[in-house]
């Protein structure tokens, strides 16, 4: 018989004749190694699952306009080509414009968008009823559909009207220099939320000095009573004729038609000797200012732009509830929104939707995105990615924690099972280094079976945790977990080492054994 025939029988001899107590330590290094297996599996797949979990809580990357030129569709699709396959999960891109409902005397901010890409960059809208999916048709957020009672199924008519501003160009994003559109004989249109945010539609001519010529002022969203006198009140139109741009406003009293006597007189006689003061309305104060800001903010009104109004009569086909400010928007689609404004192309925003496997690698994306495009720039959306870094960096520092305390634990069990073992062979020990047995022999049989229990308790323990990590990963998750092909090796090897390093202290007791005490009977 061979030495190694030898040596592999003494070992699963000396295994089986303890039973007990290797099963033991078998089932201690098997736990260990079903949990190490199990949580690394879970550590290397969490990034991923993360990731797709993330992703319901809306876009985590925005393309934008770089600097003060428009971003087109175009230039949108163009700057994608820059992501790696298969990251994209979904773009959604947006132009916001303001439109009326005129009947209701209301106006609102209205979303041109791609209802296809809707659902992939924002899963969490929770919509009564269906997306759009024909022409002129709306979803409405819930804030306006309360508004306006409106129902699933029910038409409602939009008007926009040249020179109302986008959302962006609210937030002071408005592309142009309005100095450059006072030109003598230009013929300019703006707008304003005047009382009660309802639009005013302001449209001037300027003579050959560049003063106002003509003036002509929609205010049918405006209270008749109130703010709808500006358009027909012959004095105060009479004031802006002959004046040079910008204009200031003399305030001379509130909107809920009350005067202000105390400050109001001697102010106007100040102001109103200013060649661009004018005197506001008596009780449409806020309405008279807003005619103000619509001519200061106006824009020249180019040969062949859209028409000045268009009407579209729409079928709402859904009500969208988000809790957020979704909810006071109108959706149509890209399509229609062009239609009724004559400007194809435009957006405001695209809204991506970025699979990433950390916050650097899709920092890494945008970055490569802006190096690549020159009319957009690429942002992380910081509330979405910063809470899926913390939370990441949470998790993984818990599997860290775990692993280190299983296997400390393990070690523990399968050193002092070990001991064990060692203190009922003391007899056999101090026998066989009497006829002559080195310690290296000793040595050697205790630590091949430390290994084969490290060998066979990995094995079961890298199958088990695989299997651990699958019900994890589909209860939490709802997904299956990707199989990691060099993880069970791994796991045998680990464990291997853990059980040898466990049989370190043993393996010095044992060798420790004096064979004249063992057979003395001490």
């Amino acid at each position: 018989m061979s030495k190694r025939k030898m040596f592999l029988r003494m070992i699963t001899a000396s295994l089986l004749r303890r039973r007990s107590r290797m099963l033991i330590a078998l089932l201690s290094i098997a736990v260990g190694a079903a949990i190490l297996s199990g949580l690394v599996t879970i550590y290397y797949d969490v990034p991923r699952q993360m990731s797709a979990q993330f992703r319901n809580y809306g876009a985590n990357m925005l393309l934008l306009p770089a600097g003060e030129s428009s971003m087109t569709r175009e230039s949108a699709e163009n700057a994608l080509q820059s992501l790696p396959a298969d990251a994209l999960i979904g773009a959604t891109p947006y132009r916001y414009m303001r439109m009326d409902m005129v009947s209701r005397q209301l106006s609102f901010t209205t979303a041109g968008t791609d209802f296809e890409q809707v659902m992939k960059t924002s899963p969490y809208f929770h919509i009564e009823g269906s997306l759009p999916e024909n022409d002129r048709e709306v979803l409405l957020g819930k804030a306006v559909a309360d508004q306006l009672g409106m129902r699933v199924g029910r038409s409602m008519e939009l008007t926009w009207q040249a020179g109302a501003q986008t959302t962006a160009d609210h937030a002071g994003g408005a592309e142009g220099n309005p100095e450059q559109d006072r030109q003598p004989g230009a013929t300019l249109t703006g707008s304003a939320e005047g009382w009660q945010n309802a639009l005013i539609y302001v449209t001037v001519t300027l003579d050959d000095e560049a003063k106002i010529k003509t003036i002509a002022v929609d205010a049918s969203l405006q209270t008749e009573e109130f703010g709808g006198r500006t358009a027909t009140d012959e004095t105060f139109l009479a004031q802006f004729i002959g004046k040079s741009l910008p204009l200031t406003l003399n305030e001379a009293g509130d909107e809920s038609g009350i005067e202000n006597n105390s400050t109001a007189g001697s102010e106007s006689s100040s102001e109103s000797a200013s060649a661009s003061g004018i005197d506001a309305l008596s009780g449409a104060t806020v309405s008279s200012g807003a005619v103000v800001r619509a001519i200061n903010e106006a824009r020249a009104v180019q040969a062949g732009s859209a028409p000045v109004e268009s009407k579209r009569t729409f079928t709402v086909t859904g009500i969208l509830d988000t809790g957020g400010e979704e909810e006071d928007y109108i959706f149509m689609s890209l399509k229609d929104l062009e239609d009724m404004t004559g400007e194809p192309g435009r957006l405001d925003v695209m809204e991506l939707s970025v699979q990433a496997a950390s916050t650097e690698d899709l920092q890494k994306i945008a970055d490569d995105i802006n190096a690549g495009a020159t009319a957009v720039t690429a942002r992380l959306v910081k509330r979405v990615t910063r809470s899926e870094t913390t939370v990441l960096g949470k998790l993984q520092s818990l599997v860290y924690l775990v692993t280190v305390v299983v296997l400390l634990l393990t070690m523990i069990s399968v050193s002092t099972t070990m001991m064990a073992v060692v203190t009922e062979r003391r007899r056999e020990i101090g026998l066989r280094k009497a006829l002559g047995a080195s310690d290296n022999s000793i040595r050697t049989e205790f630590l091949g079976e430390g290994l084969f229990l490290g060998l066979l308790g990995g094995l079961l323990g890298g199958l088990l945790g695989f299997v651990f990590a699958q019900v994890i990963s589909v209860n939490v998750f709802g997904s299956p977990i990707t199989l990691q092909p060099l993880l069970l090796p791994a796991t045998i090897a680990v464990s291997m080492i853990i059980a040898a390093v466990s049989c370190l202290l043993p393996i010095r007791s044992a060798v420790a054994v004096d064979p004249a005490l063992v057979l003395k009977g001490e």
